[in-house]
């Protein structure tokens, strides 16, 4: 397992444009989970471009964890990696706020992974919102996290 086929599992493989599955409204979604003012309702992909994308997307999201989470996040291993990444992926890095918003909102969980109480983070991840609106993907992530090792 890696990150890469881990958000495909998650995301799905999508060439047409579809709306958030949680709202059924804006922002719209293509390839795997990727959105942005160049999406919209009709838009289709070739596989090529969807493969690309999500590559840097990745790479994006991997830097935006880097940034704001040194010098921990690179002493994390992989899998405790592609949690963050994963999360920063389905609903933003945010804004360090107030209100922190998005992954940044997370700051008990960013806090344990941090001081590497990775339990009290799984658990942290499983009370959140997050974990009600899309439960299976929070339990696994959780479960990652906890465990150290891909799930």
């Amino acid at each position: 397992m890696d990150l890469r086929k881990q958000l495909i599992d998650f995301e799905g493989w999508r060439n047409a444009a579809y709306p958030d599955p949680l709202t059924n409204a804006e922002p719209w979604t293509i390839g795997v989970g990727h959105t942005g003012p160049e999406v919209f309702k009709g838009l289709m992909w070739a596989d090529e471009l969807i493969s690309k994308t999500l590559d840097e997307d990745i790479a994006k999201k991997t830097a935006q964890c880097r940034a704001n989470f040194a010098p921990w996040f690179d002493a994390l291993n992989e899998p405790r990696k592609a949690v963050l990444i994963g999360m920063a992926f389905q609903i933003g890095m945010g804004k360090k706020g107030p209100p922190a918003t998005g992954l940044l909102a997370f700051k008990q969980t960013l806090g344990a992974v941090r001081d590497e109480r990775y339990e009290h983070a799984a658990e942290c991840m499983r009370q959140s919102l997050w974990a009600r609106q899309t439960p299976k993907r929070a339990l696994r992530m959780a479960y990652q996290m906890s465990s150290g090792s891909w799930q």
